[in-house]
This record gives C-alpha cells, structure tokens and sequence, in this order.
C-alpha cells in the first residue's frame, strides 16, 4: 500500500487576558480554546500547578487522553478483525511528567490500564493479546519519546 499522508488543522485562540495582558506572571489567565470546523469548542488551559484552571483540558491531559485513544481505537479494530468480541472497554490512564529547575520538563511515561470486557471465556487469551500490536500501530504511541506501558485487564462479561 502506498505512503498516505493526513493533515490535521485547528485552531487556538487564548482567553485569558485579563485587561492588561501578560504585564506580570499572575496578570494574565492561561485559559484559551481549542476549535476546529464541525467540531465543539474544547475548553483548554494550563496544568493547574501553572495557574491553570482545573476545570479544563491542559495539554497534559490531552496528551495522556490522545495516547488512550488512539490505543483503544487500534484495540477495538484489531479485536473486530480477530472475532474478538468487546462489550467493554475502561482505560484509567495516567501519565507522568517531570519539571526540571528553570522550568523545562517532559513526560517519562504514560501507562494504560485498560479494562476490557469479551463476549466469551474463550477470547480472553487473544484480548490480552492484542494489545501489543494494537500499541505497535497507535499512531501516538509511535510519535512520543517516553515509554508507553499497558497493564490490561480482561473479564468475561456476565
């Protein structure tokens, strides 16, 4: 199959001026917005250990949220195309990020714990399976320089 490429566009727009703009470190609200054509607005800011507001998304969040998804999305397909049934499916991520002196920082891990709920004891083995190649082609997972673990848990639903 050949090479395809997909673009991605949007936009981002900050709130947070307070009337005097960034005059001081504490003037200025980190909130903003993230839009794109079609979609709804998602409300965004930063981590709240930046003055950010908790109540909205941080990048932080966002990240830790895309890397779930996208997992989940390749999972399901996967799980489809192997006659694994999913009735359920409950990932509480969680991610870390390390702040160094002077204000740089990153992340050095993210990891997904997936609850997955099948049809049938016998597609409990071939679940828990699927996850590696299911994190092989996450196109996230693929994009970031930290480690990307998965602790899944699979039941039989009833």
């Amino acid at each position: 199959m050949a090479q395809r490429q997909h673009s991605y566009a949007l936009t981002v727009r900050w709130t947070g001026n307070r009337g005097s703009g960034t005059s001081g470190y504490a003037a200025f609200g980190r909130d903003h917005e993230v839009l794109a054509p079609g979609k709804p607005t998602l409300a965004g800011t930063a981590d709240p250990a930046f003055r950010g507001d908790p109540a909205r998304w941080s990048p932080e969040d966002l990240l830790v949220a895309a890397l779930s998804q996208c997992h989940m999305l390749w999972y399901l397909a996967l799980c489809a195309h192997a006659k694994v049934i999913v009735t359920d499916y409950l990932d509480e991520a969680a991610g870390i990020m390390v702040e160094h002196p002077g204000g740089a920082g990153e992340f050095t891990e993210v990891v997904l714990r997936p609850r997955v709920t099948v049809a049938r004891s016998d597609m409990v083995d071939k679940a828990g399976e699927l996850h590696t190649p299911a994190h092989e082609k996450c196109f996230i997972a693929r994009s970031v320089n930290f480690t990307v673990k998965h602790e899944p848990t699979i039941v039989v639903a009833g």
